[in-house]
């Protein structure tokens, strides 16, 4: 039995001089009380240092020195605590105060050797896009609109005491996220991110075109920089939900194009030579408008009148909104050359460059899907049985597919037939062509497929690019995410390689790209393991071009990480994150194969647009993806050397990294951690872990649909980690203390070759950039934090609570819920489970004693809240007893309480206890008054369901902080 208990029974009393009263006076004796337990728990193995602590506040909740007053003001400073630090992490992780950023583009041209073809070698170096930002919108929403903005401003300012005042007033605010969070709040925050973006990537381009001209005077006009692009999926996604119309990803769309537009309009010289680029430009803006003004909203199911109309303004404003930036491109280059003064020439230049990269969209646009749709849509047009990713069907639907691309005819798309059609990928690629076709045709758009895991799928979505004639203008991109895909990824492609449509498709479009996932796969095979298969597949594509002929078509790497480590984000620098994801050795063997490499990585939700969140943010954050980008590129040309020498985390430092020569150390390392991880997954303890009160810890971050319901009302049981998505995975191990999918697993794999192990951390630069992800993990995990959760669903712990409390009241609450945490029955999984994690852990911190430990502060939070926790099931075992009520009975009710679906419970005892007398009082109905219940509930709303509200309001403000603390939400 785990010793928890307080040295001070329950029920007496407390020395006056401890009494706290004032915010920091409370948090330091609160600390003390955590410093205090920890070194108790040192000398006493029985002891949980946490739990002891969650039962100290428990009792001076009891006595009333801390009430809901004190926790607030609490949470006041501990909030500023949590954002100062942040906003002070996020400066140095896009390395804001960096003294080399605005001289990093003049360093590069500088860089190009002197000598016949040296202005074509920067413009081909920079004529290229080679690293795309993509904004995506999980949901990742996990703080307030305000507080991001709030961290922001504080991070781009220079100085504790320029911040000290915007973290006061972000201290204010809550670190719940916003009570509602629709898809256009979700657009909004991106194209804030993207507009930053934007402005960073024309300062970038302006000063490469400040140094060509110092350079070459007579020739720099004709340089159109685009290294950089701005991307985006917000409204374009439709993986995994059916909320959002085919008329609210047009209606984006023409904002975007709306935003691009204005960015002309605004910035373009009022000279004479513009004169027809700025017709051009108000004529269309005032199209968009027009067509914006009938644009269905989102929220709604247009009639088909409406839909009618919008269409209609659509085709009828086509040609003066401009389809294709061909038209602004040519006004623009005359007014270059008609341009008599180097300041207009300038900024001609950057909006050239701008539109030249983006077409007439804000930022380019990325459609995703789930694979299955794919294989609805075409599944009406096979006759065949069973499923593509059946292993026994593979070579029947691959030789039916190839057979339809011989005969593919385009049909003609219209909006009636796109209002008409119903399978969603079909819509979806019609949606695409209607955009080409009347929104912005100037560059091709990016086809995201989800759980691709057999070629078919690829030449599926082929087939039905070409049924509806956009085939050379969509890219098809696999993603490559479920341990499955990582293993049969290059499979999947050379199925569709053996395809000559295929193959014919690639060079026509002159690119593959391909998207890497570390969600599912980091949650199902851990992070670590996660890494390994993906860069080892990166390895593969390079062979596999190569071996197909294919070396002259250009590979988009598309890394669709999150922003938290569970996700593969690597939490040191954003100069370690690139390089983490894009390993240096992949990059060699794509120079020398001679196949050039364009890197997209996506920045999600408030946590990753917290980087493009100012002007200084985004252009620091530029600085390093230019930093990362050029440096490698150029690591094999003698021109460069002092450049590549002058940044010490440029692919330089990992030209003989020793990891790649011990392949059968990295093999058997990632490959335990994988088994680890599989095991744990399919553990029932751990689904035990993360979904008895797990969800309930967090609130709503996107606007996805809810999760499902069980049939009593209350949220489903979860039975195992697959039936919740990545990003609630991870929160609910950010929110229980134990950062699992990051670090089980380690600890045996370290352990099998514990010297080598060392070796590599010292040695390989690859190596110990991904072991700091474990690092981070561990300085935010605490296993005794997580046996203070675990403790509170196991029965035994409460009846010893039970046993010896001095209090009689308390002792039948203890009874009570031990009694309903037994009918639950997680105690037996979750303590196996402890043990699988604790036996990894100490194995770990064998190979690895320097690992961190959570901070006092994070370990306070957890205690707090298990304390509120535990009010609140003291109270709940205090409802009075009702009938059944919509199948719901009286225990039930207790059992949702314990898994804290506490808002449904108060709404439903809201019914059963109203506070409003019956209505019915005092009117004639013509006959004798039948029996009524006269009574109202105010002492049962007062005494009970209030304060549990209030506490449970506490409790999800206290998640918002660990969330801080930890770094990102999932």
């Amino acid at each position: 039995m785990n010793r928890v208990s307080d040295p001070m029974p329950e029920g007496r009393s407390m020395r006056t001089d401890e009494t706290t009263r004032t915010p920091e006076e409370l948090e330091a004796h609160l600390l003390g009380l955590i410093e205090t337990s920890r070194e108790q728990a040192s000398e006493d193995p029985f002891r949980n240092p946490v739990l002891a602590v969650t039962l100290a506040i428990t009792r001076r909740f009891d006595r009333g020195e801390i009430g809901p007053a004190d926790l607030d003001a609490l949470f006041v400073r501990l909030r500023g605590q949590s954002l100062a630090e942040r906003a002070a992490r996020l400066r140095a992780y896009v390395g804001l105060d960096a003294a080399s950023d605005a001289a990093m583009p003049a360093r590069l041209v500088a860089a190009i050797p002197k000598g016949p073809g040296d202005f074509e070698s920067l413009r081909d170096l920079v004529g290229r896009t080679g690293f795309a930002v993509v904004f995506t919108a999980h949901p990742t929403f996990g703080m307030p609109k305000a507080v991001a903005a709030l961290i922001a401003a504080a991070a781009s300012e220079a100085g504790a005491g320029a911040r000290a005042p915007i973290i006061d007033e972000a201290a204010a605010l809550s670190t719940r996220p916003d009570p509602v969070i629709t898809l256009d709040g979700e657009f909004e925050q991106a194209c804030v991110a993207a507009n930053h973006g934007r402005a960073a990537l024309d300062a970038f381009n302006g000063a490469l075109l400040d140094a060509a001209r110092e350079r070459w005077p007579d020739r720099w006009t004709e340089l159109v920089p685009r290294p950089f692009a701005i991307a985006s999926w917000v409204g374009c996604d439709t993986d995994g939900r059916t909320d959002i119309g085919w008329w609210d990803t047009l209606r984006y769309r023409l904002e975007s194009k709306r935003m691009q537009l204005e960015r002309v309009a605004r910035d373009l010289p009022g000279i004479p030579a513009t004169r027809v680029v700025r017709e051009i430009t108000e004529s269309a803006l005032a199209a968009v408008n027009r067509q914006l003004a009938v644009a269905p909203r989102l929220g709604t199911q247009p009639s088909l009148e409406a839909v009618h109309r919008f269409a209609l303004a659509l085709i009828i404003e086509r040609d003066r909104a401009q389809t294709d930036a061909g038209a602004l491109l040519a006004g623009l280059a005359a007014a270059m050359t008609a341009a008599t003064d180097d300041a207009e020439r300038r900024t001609i230049a950057i909006l050239r460059s701008g539109i030249s990269t983006h077409g007439l969209s804000n930022a380019l646009p990325h459609f995703r899907l789930n694979a299955t749709q794919i294989h609805n849509a075409v599944r009406r047009v096979i006759d065949l049985d069973g499923e593509p990713t059946d292993a026994a069907q593979r070579r029947s639907h691959l030789a039916t597919v190839h057979a339809l691309l011989n005969d593919v005819q385009p049909v003609a798309v219209d909006f009636g037939a796109l209002a008409a059609e119903r399978a969603s990928a079909a819509r979806l690629m019609m949606t695409i062509a209607q955009i080409l076709k009347h929104v912005d045709g100037t560059h091709p758009v990016r086809f995201l497929i989800a759980e691709t895991e057999t070629g078919y799928t690829l030449l599926a979505a082929l087939w039905l690019a070409r049924h509806y004639g956009i085939s050379d203008r969509v890219e098809i991109t696999p993603l490559f995410e479920t341990a499955s895909a990582l293993e049969q990824g290059i499979r999947v492609l050379d199925d569709a390689l053996r395809s000559p449509h295929w193959r014919q498709y690639l060079k026509r479009i002159g690119r593959l790209a391909v998207q890497f996932g570390y969600s599912d796969s980091g949650r199902y095979v851990g992070q670590l393991a996660a890494t390994f298969w993906i860069e080892r597949l990166r390895l593969r594509l390079t062979e596999l071009l190569v071996q197909n002929d294919l070396a002259g078509v250009e590979l988009v790497i598309f890394d669709t990480h999150g922003e938290s480590i569970g996700r593969g984000a690597h939490p040191s620098s954003l100069r370690d994150r690139l390089a983490y994801l894009a390993p240096e050795d992949a990059r060699r063997r794509n120079r020398a194969a001679g196949i050039r490499v364009r890197l997209e990585s996506s920045f999600q939700g408030s946590d990753g647009y917290l980087m493009f969140g100012s002007r200084a943010l985004a252009e620091a954050s530029v600085a390093r993806i230019a930093e990362h980008v050029f440096a490698l590129d150029v690591t094999d040309e003698d021109a460069f050397a002092d450049y590549v020498l002058s940044n010490p985390r440029s692919g330089a430092d990992e030209a003989d990294d020793p990891i790649y020569a011990e392949t059968d150390f990295a093999t058997e390392f990632f490959t335990v951690v994988r088994q680890d991880m599989e095991a744990l997954v399919d553990d029932p303890g751990y689904a035990a872990l993360l979904g008895t009160f797990g969800p309930s810890l967090i609130d709503r971050t996107g606007s996805r649909p809810v999760a499902r319901q069980s049939d009593s009302g209350g949220p489903a049981m979860i039975t195992h980690p697959r039936q919740m998505r990545a990003i609630p995975n991870n929160a609910i191990l950010h929110q229980l203390g134990y950062l699992a999918n990051s670090l089980h697993g380690m600890g045996r794999a370290a352990g099998r070759a514990p010297d080598l192990f060392r070796d590599m951390r010292r040695d390989s630069v690859r190596f110990s950039r991904a072991f700091r992800l474990v690092q981070h993990a561990a300085s935010v995990g605490d296993l005794d934090v997580l046996r203070a959760y675990i403790d509170t669903l196991d029965p035994a712990v409460w009846l010893e609570r039970a046993r010896r409390t001095q209090r009689d009241t308390r002792r039948d609450e203890l009874v009570v819920i031990a009694g309903a945490l037994d009918r639950l029955n997680l105690a037996p999984n979750l303590r196996r489970l402890f043990g699988r994690l604790t036996t990894d852990w100490l194995s770990l911190h064998q190979a690895a004693p320097d690992l961190g430990k959570m901070s006092m502060r994070l370990t306070l939070l957890h205690a707090i809240r298990l304390a509120l926790i535990h009010r609140i099931w003291f109270l709940a075992v205090h409802i009075p007893g009702f009938r059944p009520q919509a199948g719901v009975t009286r225990e039930q009710l207790l059992e949702r309480f314990l898994r804290l679906d506490i808002d449904a419970c108060l709404t439903l005892l809201a019914e059963i206890f109203p506070i409003t007398p019956d209505p019915t009082l005092g009117l004639n109905f013509g006959e004798p008054a039948g029996p009524r219940d006269v009574g109202t509930y105010e002492a049962e709303h007062t005494g009970l369901f209030e304060p549990i509200g209030r506490m449970f309001a506490q409790v999800r403000e206290v998640s918002g902080m660990i969330q801080h603390e930890v770094g990102a939400f999932g």
